[in-house]
């Protein structure tokens, strides 16, 4: 693990901050078919998919760079039966396909040398994220749909609506967009949210629609569970000392109960071992080793699982996620994200950034780690 290196780190989210657009921009008022507010995948495809109709359409994105958990370091696709992906969905991975059949795409690795390139293939299912923006980029260029970027949604007077309708949504910097249809592709629904359509946040009970799976869990907790038993106080066996950092006080809760958390977040990381293409992982402003002193215990119990989950894609680099009890997910720091200001997810943001580099720094420079 110490040989890897980071060479791209994205929002597991797609939560990239956006380049502001400035103040004192001209305000401007367009009327398209379709508006899409979000970059994401799902966002470019119906984009492009309705434009191919002969639609007028407009990407309203927040965010600076397209296409989402695709393109922001999840290059391992979880796909399951291929046989059942069609349409513009396909049509992207045929793409991919296509720029890896060029030689010059292979520049740290011959294409035999990767498995899951196969020639004969129509689509290739993983890849770098810069060539799943690019093909996405090439997607909208091709299609003509202009795509706004760094225009955040006005959440609190920027929607419109005539009865249950949007009829327009306006931006931050003042821009109006007015649709017959509008589109949320986030991943946060915001706008959505601005439009009074009802949600939940956090986990809903059993009983609310008769469930067994929801909300707390812990007769079913199996996967990144802790593997030996780990001293959780500062001074070990001292429950006065106070518990390490990163433990929960107090009890999980009970089974099937809903509660306010949602799911953990953390960066997809693109990894190489490559060393004329690597950069050491550096110690981040901010940077407070005690915030693993947790892992740093469970390794004394002789745990040396850490940080196993490196799937590879092409030029020997990795799609790398989160694995086991203790790892990049950064647990129980985003609960208000979903509904937060937009000043508070940066901050939240910039957390879990410090956290992600502070966890591999120390893993691949703390005396405690064997």
């Amino acid at each position: 693990m110490a040989g890897m290196a980071a060479l791209l780190i994205a929002f597991c989210m797609g939560l990239v901050p956006a380049d502001p657009v400035g103040a004192g921009q001209a305000a401007r008022s367009d009327t398209f078919d379709l508006v899409v507010y979000g970059g994401t995948s799902s966002g470019i495809v119906a984009a492009v998919q309705a434009a191919g109709m002969g639609r007028s359409v407009v990407i309203v994105c927040p965010d600076r760079h397209i296409g989402g958990l695709s393109s922001g370091g999840l290059g391992w696709t979880d796909s399951g039966n291929k046989a059942v992906i069609g349409g513009l969905s396909r049509e992207f991975y045929q793409r991919v396909k296509r720029r890896y059949d060029h030689p010059e795409a292979w520049v740290r690795e011959k294409p035999e040398e990767y498995p899951r390139y196969r020639r004969d293939d129509d689509a290739q299912w993983t890849f770098e994220p810069h060539v799943a923006e690019q093909v996405f980029e090439r997607m909208i260029q091709e299609a003509s749909v202009p795509v706004k970027r760094g225009r955040r949604l006005d959440r609190e007077k920027g929607v419109k609506m005539a009865g249950p309708r949007i009829v327009s949504i306006t931006t931050l910097n003042g821009e109006t967009y007015r649709g017959k249809m509008f589109i949320d592709a986030t991943y946060e629904g915001d706008l959505m949210a601005a439009a009074l359509v009802s949600y939940t946040v956090g986990r809903e009970p059993n009983s609310l629609y008769g469930g067994t799976l929801n909300g707390v869990q812990i007769l079913n907790a199996r996967s990144h569970q802790f593997e030996s038993p780990v001293d959780p106080y500062v001074v070990p066996g001292d429950s006065l000392s106070g518990l390490l950092p990163r433990i929960h006080a107090g009890p999980p809760g009970e089974q099937g109960q809903g509660d306010h958390r949602v799911q953990a977040y953390c960066f997809r990381m693109c990894l190489t071992d490559v060393p004329e293409n690597r950069v050491p992982f550096s110690r981040p402003e901010g940077y407070d080793p005690m915030q693993y002193a947790l892992l740093a215990r469970y390794f004394e119990t002789g745990w040396d699982a850490a940080f196993r989950k490196f799937d590879r894609i092409p030029n020997r680099k990795t799609d790398t996620n989160n694995n086991g009890a203790f790892s990049t997910d950064n647990i129980g720091m985003n609960y208000d994200y979903p509904e937060a200001s937009y000043e508070r997810r940066r901050e939240i943001i910039r957390e879990h950034e410090v956290y992600q580099k502070g966890l591999m720094y120390f893993l691949a420079n703390d005396p405690a780690v064997p």
